[in-house]
């Protein structure tokens, strides 16, 4: 079986889909310690627990068991909110957006078969996507880099992401995702209330994690003002939110451009993106589609397609967050089986 190691692995949503691709997921490293609790209650391996910017490629090869093996696979997707389009009008931090830089210097270290990244379209506009490509090119790989829309791999969500794959010593790593992940290799599309539907009641009667936020009164009444399918221009007047009314064009028309709050996810779509307060109806389209609450953290994690048994630690706020923060399971297991099928190439370095 082919090794991998997950970097900035959060809960383990990558690492779940790299598994169910066939990569042995060796080891992980995630700073945030319930994030790291999350991931040792549902997989095997080491998971060290500390700053990337801390973590040497020795250290990666002695928690992988790998001294005496080429590790095949490193996969990262460094925190995305300095490059992310949601952040407004907060300034970028630096420091966390360097991180992209030490995924190049683990890369240099550990010399992995393939390399797969994972991010927010705007990395590919800052320099240090540049100084990483770049980097690897040097370094021997063949790579290219895609958008990819999670609900076109079958992700019930929609979830838009740059992507790059670097394969060792290849010249031509396929130049389109549909090259890359031919449409007859992917999961057929899923909506959010089919993937909603297919939850086990009887399960979720016992989860722990099938909870969702208890709303102020207020909260509540807008809720249950939102019409199936509705956003929060179905509102009544006396139900707006102030700071709602101030969005208006010069014109004096309501600006339909922001539409996220108060929003119920619809169920003959793909969910919206699910952020790090993807069950709070105030922060998004979070509303169920048909109940008077918000998605619970169960739902959730569903639209990230974790497998209902998927055990989370922390709070709410913080298993929220973790699952906001994941990569899609079913995403990351169609770019590891593709990474699979490049790496058995005649022309990948080490190819089996």
């Amino acid at each position: 079986m082919r090794t991998a190691i997950d970097l900035f692995a959060g809960a383990g949503g990558a690492t779940q889909g790299l598994r169910a691709a066939g990569f042995e997921v060796v080891a992980a490293v995630e700073s945030d310690h319930d994030a790291a609790a999350t991931w040792r209650l549902n997989h095997p391996g080491q998971i060290l627990e500390r700053d990337v910017r801390l973590v040497t490629a020795d250290d990666l090869r002695q928690a992988g068991n790998l001294q005496e093996r080429r590790l095949d696979l490193l996969k990262a997707c460094p925190p995305c909110q300095g490059f992310s389009s949601l952040r407004g009008s907060t300034k970028p931090d630096q420091r966390r957006n360097d991180l992209v830089l030490d995924t190049l210097r683990l890369v240099e270290g550990l010399l992995p078969r393939a390399v797969l990244l994972e991010n927010v379209p705007g990395l590919r506009r800052d320099d240090r996507f540049a100084t990483l490509t770049q980097g690897m090119r040097d370094l021997g790989y063949g790579l290219s880099d895609y958008l990819a829309e999670a609900s076109s791999l079958g992700v019930p969500q929609r979830r838009r992401r740059l992507v790059v794959v670097a394969i060792h010593g290849m010249d031509a790593v396929p130049a389109t995702l549909d090259e890359l992940v031919p449409p007859v290799q992917r999961r057929p599309r899923m909506t959010a209330g089919a993937a909603l539907t297919a939850l086990d009641q009887r399960a979720l009667a016992h989860d722990p994690v099938h909870v969702w936020r208890r709303s102020r009164d207020i909260v509540a009444a807008r809720i249950r003002a939102i019409p199936i399918g509705g956003t929060r221009f179905d509102l009544p007047a006396h139900l707006q939110l102030a700071c709602h009314q101030g969005l208006r064009t010069k014109a004096g028309r309501i600006n339909r451009s922001a539409t996220g709050s108060y929003g119920r996810v619809r169920s003959g779509e793909p969910a919206p993106t699910m952020t790090t307060r993807c069950t709070t109806p105030a922060c998004g389209s979070f509303i169920h589609p048909t109940e008077h609450r918000g998605l619970s953290l169960r739902e959730a994690a569903t639209l990230q397609t974790f497998p209902v048994q998927y055990r989370w630690h922390g709070g709410y706020d913080s298993i929220e967050r973790q699952i906001g923060n994941a990569v899609p399971v079913w995403m990351a297991q169609a770019l590891g089986d593709a990474v699979q099928r490049l790496l058995d190439a005649p022309d990948a370095a080490g190819s089996d």
